[in-house]
């Protein structure tokens, strides 16, 4: 059963998804993100700037990709779609959408961003989880934190 993890009212969300994934990364952590194809693009700029002289290693996923070397080389999964098996047992997902094969992961993050719509769905998202019986933490982006990341 995946623990379900929301980070909600997040003034940036790619730059924390950058922060999210560079801390996997040092850890030895694999993760797969899912996001529309203009949030992928967007993420993959931004994990090649987001710090200078750092680089977070990452590979974009077409839908449908195989699983290749260099692929289960690489820290981080950019999927458009379900992402191929064998693959990481954590999800992050910065769509609006629930990701396919969720029982598959052992960890998923929902990043939220502050705007309303996206609030909406990630409500969706969390009434769904809760009525599959997974367990789910919230952590809510305090109001300095909201500041310094706008």
């Amino acid at each position: 059963m995946p623990q379900v993890e929301f980070h909600t009212g997040v003034a940036s969300p790619l730059h924390f998804a950058c922060r999210l994934l560079r801390k996997a990364w040092r850890q030895g952590v694999t993760v797969v993100v899912t996001a529309p194809p203009p949030a992928l693009a967007a993420l993959d700029r931004e994990l090649w700037t987001f710090e200078p002289l750092e680089f977070v290693p990452h590979l974009r996923v077409a839908a449908g990709q195989p699983a290749g070397a260099a692929l289960r080389r690489t820290a981080v999964w950019l999927c458009e779609g379900a992402a191929p098996q064998p693959g990481p047992s954590v999800l992050v997902n910065l769509g609006a959408d629930l990701a396919e094969d969720l029982e598959r992961y052992e960890r998923i993050i929902e990043i939220v961003p502050q705007d309303a719509e996206p609030r909406q769905q990630a409500r969706a998202r969390w009434r769904r989880y809760e009525a599959s019986g997974w367990p789910i933490r919230h952590h809510a982006q305090p109001a300095s934190m909201v500041q310094k990341e706008g």
